[in-house]
């Protein structure tokens, strides 16, 4: 873009030239007048041609980095569902599955970060920070995988999506527990909304799987936690870290967390099945699949905002549910089913809009409080050069 406006620059200057010149010549102001009016309207229309088409390739880049967030995610949810349950693999340890997904991010964020360089690691991360934040942070993580994805051993992929939409609920009551969020009558009415509809969708699942909603909601309060960690970790510790710092310093913690419990609940059955017979194309391309999800995470956070992620994952969620039921033959949708989840979701958008609102005042909040803070400097250096300081 810069070296077209530079272009475009030299082009509008000789313009200039040319024209004041033939105005000298005639002996005329108002050719000169014309000519810078010319320029300026000439650069002006050529910037903003030029502004415009960056607008429109940035927001269908944007768009595009959406879609891909929702493919990805969508993908990887059926794509562990099949490894975990398909007798064609043959691979059903969700525990090992999650430790296999955490050791290839582990070491591709290293390699990306530290010998290639293609990306950066934020700075700032101390043993303190790491012992007091990072590690619950990806204990919580590894719980989270780990229970999400055993889940899917028990129960439909579309009765785990709509159990997950009760998540807005556990963050929100450990939220009030931990001090971050204050009860009000309108976050009482939306939770109450949103926990409504994931019992009717629960009431309209035919075969319900006891040992599998345990599993799953096991994992809901595992995310929970985890990010109510999150938001700890930024206002008391004032740390900010883009995705990929993120799963640099959480994978490999995360990978530690679910060795120790593979080696005792996983590998004796292994070890118990005979010869280890797996298919290691398979399961590099789920690792490198869900490598990829959390790639798309930062592309559209750094694009757009958190809150976009949010309302992309409604939109995720919809979908996995819908094409669950045209993938697999153990998701079988009733009307109840889709109605309580459409109240759960209603009530996810209502959580959504509230946390943005709220987002928006405290911005504005933060600007108005620094705009407050000019005039006292100003004044302050009136003050001292009245007074001869």
């Amino acid at each position: 873009m810069y070296s077209s406006f530079h272009n475009h620059g030299i082009n509008a200057i000789f313009f200039l030239i040319e024209e004041i010149n033939q105005a000298k010549k005639r002996r005329s102001c108002f050719l000169c007048v014309q000519a810078i009016l010319i320029l300026g309207i000439n650069m002006a229309d050529r910037v903003a041609t030029s502004d415009k088409s960056k607008s429109v390739r940035e927001e269908a880049l944007t768009y595009a980095y959406i879609l891909l967030y929702i493919f990805l995610s969508s993908a990887q949810i059926f794509f562990n569902k099949w490894v975990l349950s398909s007798k064609q693999i043959n691979f059903p340890y969700p525990l090992g599955l999650t430790l296999l997904h955490m050791i290839f991010s582990s070491v591709l964020c290293f390699l990306l970060t530290k010998v290639f360089k293609i990306l950066k690691v934020e700075e700032g991360m101390t043993a303190e920070i790491y012992v007091t934040s990072v590690i619950p942070i990806g204990a919580m993580f590894a719980m989270t995988l780990w229970l999400g994805n055993t889940a899917y051993m028990y129960i439909s992929v579309s009765f785990a999506q709509m159990l997950k939409a009760i998540m807005p609920v556990a963050v929100f009551i450990l939220g009030v527990a931990a001090g971050l969020e204050v009860m009000s009558c309108r976050m009482f009415l939306i939770m109450s909304v949103i926990s409504f509809g994931v019992l009717v969708a629960s009431y309209g699942e035919i075969d319900v799987n006891w040992i599998g909603v345990v599993y799953q909601m096991g994992g809901v309060v595992g995310e929970a936690l985890r990010l109510i960690f999150m938001e700890i970790f930024v206002k008391r510790k004032g740390l900010k870290l883009n995705p990929i710092s993120v799963m640099y310093y959480v994978s490999p913690c995360s990978a530690l967390c679910l060795l120790i419990p593979w080696i005792f609940l996983e590998l004796p059955k292994l070890d118990a099945s005979g010869p280890w017979r797996f298919q290691p194309l398979v399961l590099t391309l789920n690792s490198l699949c869900t490598f990829a999800l959390n790639l798309s995470v930062f592309l559209v956070i750094s694009h757009t905002s958190a809150l976009t992620i949010r309302v992309a994952g409604v939109v995720k969620d919809w979908v996995v549910v819908l094409l669950s039921a045209l993938l697999f033959a153990d998701t079988k949708l009733t009307v109840l089913n889709l109605f309580g989840y459409g109240i759960a979701i209603a009530g996810v958008a209502a959580y959504n809009n509230h946390k943005l609102k709220r987002e928006a005042s405290k911005t504005s909040s933060d600007e108005s409080q620094e705009a407050e803070k000019v005039p006292l400097v100003a004044s302050t250096s009136m003050l001292h050069s009245k007074i001869g300081v």
